[in-house]
């Protein structure tokens, strides 16, 4: 019998379920997608739902009284039992794995099935991602009372970056205090790198311990990750989510002393603080009131890219500028020894003009793309845009976080469940 594996990816304003039904060949590491949903704008209500299942797709349901990501869980699953075209998923009990994306995870080098420890491990990491882990945890908390008899897994975004040399995720700080409170850079977005990495490797034929790529996952949060022998050997976000590129409404990396200028007590807990999460207003400020949203007004990347307006336009070339930030230096890290320059994210697989700004950026490294293959819309998982005199190539991938952390759980079920 299949067994059904639900991804769920919790943002602070949405809650998104993917659900899978394991391959009838037991050898194949390819979940069988079914369904998917996402209840969104859980911070502007009303709450909207987008559901997909075959041919069946609704498109902005408005919900009542659904305000919480657990509302969210709630309401989805109840969809989801109740969908006629889904027979796979008539009750609770099918659902065998539960898969969360959680942002930090420490030390964590891979996914974890979360029991008490685990539980209360995150929970201290919260301190370190507080906009972040709170989401994930309450989902987690939820799922565990919900779905108790379920296989309850944490994938961790900061899990793939494991790998960097001590001599690149070491701050310039004292040790001691450093080791006793973790201080050090972890990265993000590993799981969708992770997902990257593979798609690539397949895509060009070549074994991943031998890939050599630069990867830039861009959207409402962005970064950069430079990996080498098919492994993170640097990574532009660090302690926390906020360092390196700016984001929708995150600042990235700036001077440190820029916020006791900015207000005298940034020290002192956010109105948004709570039993559940201790946040500061310099990290409201810096995670929330920052990026394009503080100098355009929106958080749509698409409307500043096709605008002429001053604000918008120093955005976009605000984006550009940080991002050729990394893009030279990894090229030196990897020793021009470059598979491809990835561009991957809402923004990176839709922004066919910020693409052509950065490619333009480092043209001088060998990059060129065709204008012709970057206006045409993405459709497959790995589309390549390069030009035919280009000396080394631009991919755009489609990347897909449920899915890799579904493949995770075929990978990885004799850990999960003990072999049979």
């Amino acid at each position: 019998m299949p067994e059904i594996i639900l991804s769920i990816n919790a943002g602070s304003s949405s809650v998104k379920i993917s659900v899978y039904k394991t391959p009838e060949d037991t050898s194949s590491l390819v979940p069988v997608q079914l369904a998917e949903a996402t209840v969104e704008g859980l911070t502007a209500p009303p709450a909207k739902l987008k559901y997909e299942r075959g041919d069946e797709k609704i498109k902005g349901k408005e919900l009542e009284n659904v305000k919480s990501q657990e509302d969210g869980f709630r309401y989805i699953l109840d969809h989801l039992t109740n969908d006629k075209g889904l027979p796979e998923l008539n009750k609770k009990e099918d659902i065998h794995f539960t898969c969360h994306r959680v942002v930090h995870g420490g030390d964590y080098p891979r996914s974890q099935v979360i029991d008490k420890e685990t539980y209360f491990h995150i929970e201290e990491l919260s301190d370190l991602a507080p906009l972040h882990n709170a989401p994930a945890l309450t989902i987690v908390r939820a799922v565990a009372d919900i779905l108790p008899h379920a296989r309850n897994i944490a994938y961790f975004d900061s899990a793939f970056h494991t790998t960097l040399p001590d001599y690149i995720c070491t701050y310039p700080i004292d040790q001691e205090i450093a080791q006793k409170n973790k201080l050090r850079k972890y990265g993000f977005h590993g799981i969708s790198y992770s997902f990257i990495a593979n798609a690539v490797s397949t895509y060009l034929r070549k074994p991943a311990d031998q890939l050599n790529i630069i990867a830039l996952h861009l959207g409402s949060g962005a970064s950069a990750c430079c990996v080498k022998g098919g492994k993170s050997f640097d990574t532009s976000m660090g302690l926390t989510p906020l360092a390196g590129l700016p984001g929708a409404t995150r600042s990235g990396s700036i001077d440190p002393s820029l916020m006791f200028h900015y207000t005298h007590s940034a020290g002192k807990p956010s109105h948004r603080s709570s039993e559940k999460m201790h946040i500061t207003q310099a990290e409201e400020i810096l995670n929330k009131n920052s990026g394009w949203k503080s100098l355009t007004g929106t958080t749509d990347f698409g409307k500043i890219s096709s605008s002429d307006r001053h604000e918008d336009r120093l955005a976009f070339n605000i984006f550009v500028d940080r991002i050729l930030n990394y893009v030279g230096p990894y090229f030196t890290k990897l020793d021009g020894e470059v598979d491809a320059l990835v561009f991957a994210g809402g923004i990176g697989e839709k922004g066919d003009k910020l693409r052509q700004a950065v490619v333009q950026g480092v043209r001088c490294l060998g990059f060129a793309i065709d204008e012709k293959k970057n206006g045409t819309a993405i459709e497959d998982v790995v589309t390549d845009i390069s030009s035919g005199n280009a000396k080394y190539k631009t991919l755009v991938v489609q990347t897909d976080e449920q899915l890799e952390m579904a493949r995770g759980v075929l990978a990885d079920k004799d850990r999960f469940v003990g072999k049979k």
